[in-house]
């Protein structure tokens, strides 16, 4: 009777966890977000607990993995509505490599170091760093790499998002060697008064790019 008690605790959670999964949302394994990994592991963990225990009543896990999932889409809404949180929660990107250039001290900030970025880069099939215009660190900590165009004389650049839902990425600006108010003027000309309407904006090689917020 033991027997039959935990494999149906384990079909039981199996369907439970599926279904708290496809309410978190589609996300890749290597995009999950620190807050997706922490809630992953809790769960998995409670389900170990709950089946290796058969005597514990089932609610027991079930009300803590429902309070998780609560928990964890609440935590979506607010990183979809605030960029700050999203930052503090997730993170945000790194450019490595910018121009050609490695920036030591961006990657001493996230104690990221340069076997690290061999190992990507050699993932992508990259044997050279020379070969390397841009490199970015996702929050995630997969490696975005853009190689330099061979035998074209360009000015490099990088397409970075000057402005996400409403907020100017200073930064970014500073890679282009810009600033806010230059941003804010050129927005001006082009017929954009209000920068929170703006939900993304980029720049390249001259050219905006700018979508604005769904009313």
């Amino acid at each position: 009777m033991e027997y039959v008690t935990i494999i149906l605790r384990t079909l039981l959670l199996y369907g439970v966890i599926l279904f708290i999964f496809r309410m978190m949302g589609k996300r890749e394994i290597g995009e999950l977000s620190i807050l997706d990994l922490v809630v992953f592991i809790m769960i998995g963990e409670m389900a170990v607990i709950a089946i290796e225990q058969p005597e514990d009543p089932i609610f027991h896990t079930l009300v803590p993995m429902i309070v998780l999932t609560i928990a964890q889409i609440a935590f979506a809404f607010f990183s979809l509505k605030s960029e700050t949180f999203r930052r503090l929660v997730d993170g945000s990107p790194t450019v490595i490599i910018n121009n050609g250039k490695i920036d030591e001290k961006a990657m001493r900030k996230q104690r990221y170091n340069f076997d690290d970025l061999l190992i990507q880069l050699r993932e992508k099939n990259i044997k050279n760093i020379a070969d390397v215009e841009f490199a970015i660190l996702e929050p995630s900590g997969k490696l975005s790499v853009f190689e330099k165009e061979k035998g074209k004389k360009k000015t490099p650049s990088l397409a970075l998002p000057l402005i996400k839902d409403g907020v100017i990425q200073e930064e970014h600006l500073t890679l282009i060697d810009q600033t806010p108010t230059w941003l804010i003027k050129q927005l001006k000309k082009r017929g954009y008064e209000r920068i929170e309407n703006i939900s993304y904006c980029t720049y390249e090689n001259g050219t905006f790019y700018i979508d604005e917020k769904d009313e």
